[in-house]
C-alpha cells in the first residue's frame, strides 16, 4: 500500500522528481497521440476518426475517475481491514478525503513510499506525482482493450463502459498487486504492468468482443489499413514511450532505471526481428503489420520483467514472446474460437499471450543480482527465479495470472450485461455500413478543394 510520511525541512529530490514525471508523460504519450495514431492509420478509412477518438475520450475519463476515487481504489487503505486478510482493492473515496493517502494534491510537507519497497526511505516527491504516473497506466489498459473491439462497438457504450472498467476491474488488480493487496503480499512480482495492464486488457477485449459480436463481414473480411506510414508512427511513439513504461518502475532515478529501459528495448528489438523471420519463411514477404506486431510482443513480456532479468534473459524474453504469439495467431487463430471472436488486432495474442511468457518468465528468468533498489542501510529488493534455485516463484506467477485473467473476464462480463440494459453495445447496421461519418459526422481525409466533399455517383 502507498504509505504517506512526514518528513521536515527540504525533502524533495528534484532529480527524482522530475524523472517521475518525465516517465509519466512518456507513457501518456502512448495513449495520445501514439495508439490514437496507430489505430487510426490500421482500420479502415471509414473507421479512422472513430477509432483515434474513442483513444482520446478515455484517456480523459479515466483521468476523472482516477483522481475522484480510483487512485484510493488502486492505492489507498485497504477496502477490508481483517488482520491476515490483505484484501484485493482499497477504498474508493473523494480527494480530501480525510485518510492522507488520499489526497492528490497533499504534496507539500509529504512523500511517499510505495508498496514494493517495504522498509524503503520516503521517496523525494509528492502525492500528485504519483497520482498522475499510476493514472498513464490506468489510462492505456482500457485503450489497449479497445483494440479488440474497433469498428463496431457503439460510442455510448464506451463513453460508460470507460470509468466503470476503470473502477470495477482495472483498480482489483491494480490494488492485488501494487497497492498491498494480497497477490503482492503473496510474492507475485509484476515490474511495471505485464499482468495488471497487459493480461487484464487482452482478456478484458477478448471477452467484449466474443460479447459485441462481431464486425460486418465484408469489413472482417477485408479491413486494409488506411495509412501504414501513420500507424508506423504510432508504433514508434508507442516503443519509445514505453522508456517511461518500464524506466519510471523503481519510482526513483536510480540505475535499475536505466537497466529497466535498456531490458526493454534489447527484448523489443530481438521480438520485431523473431516475428519478422518468422513471417519470411512462412509467407516469403516482411510484413509490416507483422513487425509491429513483434515489437508489441516483446515490449509486453519485458514489462514485467524488465528490472528483474539481466541482458541475456531480456533477448530470450523477446524472441519467446514474438514466437509464441506468432504461432497462436497464424495457427490456433484458424480455429474454431478465433474465428468466432472478432479481435480486431489480435490483442488477445500480442498482449495476452505476450504477458504471459513475460509474467511466468519472470519466474524462470529473475536474476536476483538485479537490484531493483538500495536503501539507505545497503537493503535490497530483488527476485530470484527458477533457474536460480527458486521454482516457487514460477508457481506464484502462474496464481496472480489466474487471478488477472478470471477478475477480468467475469468482470467485463457483468458490466457489458448491465451496460446493455441501458443502451446498445454495437453500432446499428447502417452506422456500421457507414462509418465515421454516420457517428461523428466527420472523415478523416478531406483531400478536396478548400476541403470540401465533392458529391459522388451515389450521394
Amino acid at each position: 500500500m502507498t504509505i504517506v510520511q512526514a518528513l521536515p525541512g527540504n525533502w524533495l529530490d528534484t532529480g527524482d522528481n522530475a524523472w517521475q514525471l518525465t516517465a509519466a508523460t512518456l507513457v501518456g504519450i502512448m495513449s495520445i497521440p501514439g495508439l490514437a495514431v496507430l489505430y487510426g492509420g490500421a482500420v479502415k478509412k471509414k473507421w479512422a476518426v472513430n477509432s483515434a477518438f474513442m483513444v482520446f475520450y478515455a484517456f480523459s475519463a479515466v483521468l476523472i475517475a482516477w483522481v475522484l476515487w480510483a487512485y484510493n481504489m488502486s492505492f489507498g487503505k485497504p477496502m477490508f481491514n481483517v488482520p491476515g486478510f490483505f484484501g484485493f482493492i482499497g477504498q474508493g473515496a473523494w480527494i480530501g478525503h480525510p485518510c492522507p493517502t488520499t489526497s492528490a494534491y497533499n504534496m507539500e510537507k509529504e512523500a511517499i513510499i510505495p508498496s514494493a519497497a517495504a522498509g524503503m526511505p520516503a521517496l523525494g516527491y509528492g502525492q500528485a506525482t504519483m497520482v498522475y504516473f499510476q493514472f498513464v497506466f490506468a489510462a492505456i489498459t482500457p485503450i489497449i482493450l479497445l483494440g479488440a473491439i474497433l469498428g463496431r462497438v457503439s460510442f455510448k457504450a464506451w463513453v460508460i463502459f470507460v470509468p466503470l472498467w476503470t473502477t470495477f476491474v482495472y483498480s482489483i488488480g491494480a490494488y492485488s498487486l501494487w497497492g498491498g493487496g494480497w497477490l503482492g503480499s503473496a510474492g507475485v512480482v509484476d515490474y511495471s504492468g505485464g499482468y495488471v495492464i497487459h493480461l487484464a486488457s487482452a482478456f478484458s477485449g477478448f471477452t467484449a468482443a466474443a460479447i459485441i459480436g462481431p464486425r460486418l463481414t465484408r469489413d472482417r473480411e477485408n479491413f486494409q489499413p488506411n495509412n501504414l506510414l501513420m500507424t508506423l508512427v504510432g508504433a514508434g511513439l508507442l516503443w519509445l514511450g514505453w522508456s517511461g513504461f518500464n524506466g519510471g518502475d523503481p519510482f526513483t532515478a536510480n540505475a535499475d532505471a536505466g537497466v529497466g529501459v535498456l531490458n526493454t528495448h534489447t527484448a523489443t528489438a530481438a521480438a520485431l526481428l523473431t516475428w519478422t523471420a518468422l513471417d519470411v519463411l512462412a509467407y516469403g514477404k516482411p510484413s509490416i503489420l507483422g513487425a509491429v506486431n513483434g515489437m508489441i510482443t516483446g515490449l509486453v513480456a519485458i514489462t514485467p520483467a524488465a528490472g528483474y532479468v539481466n541482458g541475456v534473459g531480456a533477448i530470450i524474453l523477446g524472441v519467446v514472446a514474438a514466437a509464441l504469439p506468432w504461432m497462436t495467431w497464424n495457427w490456433l487463430g484458424k480455429t474454431w474460437l478465433f474465428r468466432k471472436v472478432d479481435d480486431v488486432f489480435g490483442v488477445i495474442h500480442t498482449h495476452g499471450v505476450a504477458a504471459l511468457v513475460g509474467g511466468i518468465g519472470t519466474g524462470i528468468l529473475a536474476d536476483p543480482k538485479m537490484v531493483e533498489w538500495y536503501g539507505t542501510k545497503g537493503d535490497q529488493v530483488s527476485v530470484t527465479g527458477a533457474i536460480y534455485g527458486n521454482w516457487h516463484q514460477v508457481v506464484l506467477q502462474l496464481y496472480g495470472a489466474a487471478f488477472i485473467i478470471v477478475v477480468n473476464v467475469v468482470g467485463t462480463f457483468i458490466l457489458l450485461k448491465l451496460i446493455g440494459l441501458f443502451v446498445p453495445l454495437r453500432m446499428d447496421e447502417e452506422t456500421l455500413l457507414i462509418g465515421d461519418d454516420a457517428v461523428h459526422g466527420e472523415e478523416a481525409y478531406a483531400i478536396y478543394a478548400d476541403g470540401q466533399r465533392v458529391p459522388v455517383l451515389g450521394d
